[in-house]
């Protein structure tokens, strides 16, 4: 490692294989500064839906950018990236190696690949395709996207909301997909002017039946542990709506329509159950060829690979734990 580079680890896989739990168990092992990349465990008072680590975890596990803003802040990728930066380059500062912990495919990609340049919000715009999603539902309006763009379309899950919602956008913006506003192969990362010497752990479910399971009874538990009641207590906020990109998140978008008397007991959890595994699938896809050189996968069976992770962190930098 040149006197210009430091490091930066990544822990990151789909949502509810144990990113948090493998993070929190190597910095029993090395010093390690945790910088979370999720885009629900930003926003205060989105606990149990979130699957933030506890407050007592917290306090002996601190993680910079949880708890950052209040629900109806709205919060993007450009927000994430400057907050970020400040949290690796403090960490590099202190002696510790930044670890980023998430899997918002959106986040890393900003922060490792750089901000693409989209047009702005456009709330004429954005007001005209809720019109349209409020009165036919998302799949009409990914109908309308596959009749702009199908290309684009092709990669979208016909329910998720904020990816229809901004393809739409720029296209009507623009008049092209925004396919064509990303950025091509990501170049020499650098942050705080120290070239990034980066090392990715990738966790990879051994099977996709078991991590479907895992899932499953992980949204189970999270009801057990209140989420109905956390759901509840966030709507009489009195700035806060289901419009709020906070309450589109997965788990906590179907909550809010049960609550609603939209859809009954089990055809939230079957909903839920059902998003979040879409989820999981969505960023299963990405990950199989994102920064594959850096990248270590390492499978997750019944128990966190721990020593897996430590042996081969160890190995690729050079570091004594």
């Amino acid at each position: 490692m040149s006197d210009n580079s430091a490091p930066l680890l990544v822990i990151t896989g789909p949502t509810g294989i144990g990113k948090t739990q493998l993070a929190m168990a190597l910095s029993d092992q090395a010093p390690l500064a945790l910088i979370s990349a999720d885009s629900v465990m930003v926003y205060q008072d989105l606990d149990i839906g979130s699957a933030k680590p506890s407050p007592i975890e917290l306090a002996e596990y601190p993680h910079a950018l949880v708890d950052l803003v209040p629900p109806e802040h709205p919060f993007d990728a450009g927000q994430f990236v400057l907050h970020a930066e400040t949290a690796i380059a403090k960490a590099w500062n202190e002696g510790m190696i930044p670890c980023l912990v998430g899997g918002t495919i959106m986040y890393l990609k900003a922060l490792l690949d750089g901000l693409d340049q989209l047009p702005e919000a456009d709330p004429k715009i954005r007001a005209q395709i809720r019109a349209v999603a409020d009165r036919d539902g998302w799949p009409a309006a990914h109908q309308w996207l596959a009749s702009l763009d199908a290309d684009m379309a092709a990669q979208i899950h016909p329910n998720h909301s904020t990816r229809i919602e901004r393809a739409l956008e720029v296209y009507l913006l623009t008049g092209q997909s925004i396919q064509s506003h990303w950025t091509g192969q990501p170049g020499c990362l650098s942050i705080d002017g120290k070239h990034v010497d980066l090392s990715i752990i990738t966790l990879w479910p051994a099977s996709r039946e078991q991590l479907k399971t895992r899932l499953d009874q992980r949204f189970m538990t999270m009801l057990e542990r209140g989420l109905l009641d956390e759901v509840r207590a966030l709507k009489e906020r009195p700035g806060l709506s289901d419009d709020c990109p906070s309450m589109r998140s997965v788990g906590y978008r179907q909550v809010w329509s049960y609550l609603d008397g939209e859809i009954d007991h089990a055809g939230m959890i079957a909903k839920a159950q059902a998003a979040t595994r879409q989820l999981a699938k969505r960023q299963l896809t990405w990950l199989r060829s994102w920064r594959v050189l850096e990248s270590q996968r390492i499978e997750v069976a019944d128990q966190l690979p721990i020593d897996a992770a430590v042996d081969w962190f160890k190995e690729t930098t050079g570091h004594v734990f």
